[in-house]
């Protein structure tokens, strides 16, 4: 008691990790401030990530893609460990964090989970190296939030697959290496590993957008794409398959919010201990501590609630309705705290200068994709009365 309270950390919650869990945080947030901080603001009004095969292979480098997963060159770290490393990445920009989130919990977790021994040795240890950069083909343009309803079909033509159809919003499609792209078939649903050079195949970057900016984002087009007989996951049909991979997408985005929120709570906190109105700090007047209190407070809970679902994950026990409380509580949240620190810094709040604004129109992706609001609100809803209430 003899120590002043961190205001980086009120709560004490770098007394919940281990040693190894500092230890990886640590590497990754060095990383960010080395590799991505000082070129983000241009990267982002630019509207896009210049060096994304690079920094591809320096993240494979430390052990972030793939982190979660064991074998294959993956650095088998805990679900805990890889929400920390959500946390710094999302921290420096959202767009980086989708980066590897596509990377780790959809394209690799998919070929991990549902691919064959042969898929992959193929995929996988290049992916994690960052020397093959993977996508995810679910989002169609009339079929979002309804997966079930997608059009993309694949049928077989003697002993190959024929896909055609159109994905959208591919974070990751016009660089990678490797699409894992869903599909109807006569047997319902299921996956396939497209290898981005097969004809037929191609992913326009989609430009002019005002939020992920510093994230490459495509279209898939899947035009005869002709596939030999062992590029369908062997096992999985349905819905099953690519639900599974986007609760890991979403388990890393309970984290990766409030990296965005910390550094707009940070980037607030100190602009109103140094910018003075009325011959006085602005933190010395009883809005702004009241304000800052209240951000510090949601922030703080996020952070226990994310632990917490991390450990279950670890212990195997988490369920997908606790990943939607999670998801929904934290991006909700976190997108009011970069809404309230843009109002402590005034005009200055939209100034690429600072990031507040940056993370804010970053967010508003965030709080849609991987399951909008109301569709976890569904999936609580759902869990708690009995009812069906998406139709």
């Amino acid at each position: 008691m003899s120590t002043a309270l961190d205001p980086r950390d009120p709560l004490g919650f770098d007394d919940l990790l281990s040693d190894e869990d500092l230890a990886v945080r640590d590497t990754v947030r060095a990383w960010c401030a080395d590799r991505v901080l000082p070129h983000i603001a241009d990267w982002y009004e630019a509207g896009q990530l210049p060096t994304v095969r690079e920094l591809a292979r320096e993240l494979g480098s430390i052990g972030a893609l793939g982190m979660h997963l064991h074998g294959y060159g993956c650095a088998g770290a805990t679900a805990v460990q890889y929400g920390l490393a959500c946390v710094e990445l999302e921290a420096a920009d959202s767009g980086l964090r989708s980066l590897v989130s596509v990377q780790g919990s959809l394209a690799m977790y998919a070929i991990h989970r549902w691919g064959s021994e042969e898929q992959k040795q193929q995929w996988l240890p290049g992916m994690a190296a960052g020397e093959i950069i993977g996508c995810f083909g679910l989002t169609e343009p009339d079929h979002g939030s309804d997966p079930a309803s997608m059009r993309t079909n694949a049928k077989r033509d003697g002993s190959d697959w024929v896909l055609n159809g159109r994905k959208m919003w591919i974070t990751n499609g016009s660089v990678a290496g490797v699409a894992v792209v869903w599909a109807q078939t006569e047997d319902g649903i299921r996956g396939f590993v497209v290898p981005t050079d097969t004809p037929g195949f191609s992913a326009p970057e989609i430009k002019h957008k005002g939020s992920l900016r510093a994230s490459v984002t495509s279209e898939l087009v899947l035009d005869n794409v002709r596939l030999p007989a062992d590029a369908v996951f062997p096992e999985v049909r349905g819905l099953k398959g690519p639900l599974s991979c986007l609760n890991q997408a979403r388990y890393g985005i309970v984290w990766g919010a409030l990296g965005a929120a910390r550094s707009c709570l940070e980037t607030a906190r100190e602009y109103s201990i140094t910018r003075e109105q009325f011959g006085r700090p602005l933190a010395g007047f009883q809005l702004t501590q009241a304000k800052l209190a209240d951000m510090s407070l949601e922030l703080n809970k996020g952070l226990l609630l994310a632990w917490h679902l991390g450990n279950r994950m670890d212990a195997g026990t988490l369920r997908p309705e606790q990943v939607s409380y999670g998801k929904l509580n934290n991006v909700r949240e976190a997108i009011e705290i970069a809404r309230t620190s843009r109002t402590i810094l005034g005009a200055n709040g939209i100034s690429f200068e600072y990031p507040i604004m940056r993370h804010a129109n970053n967010l508003e992706s965030v709080l849609t994709y991987e399951g909008t609001v109301e569709m976890h609100q569904l999936v609580i809803g759902k869990a708690l009365t009995g009812q069906d209430a998406f139709r």
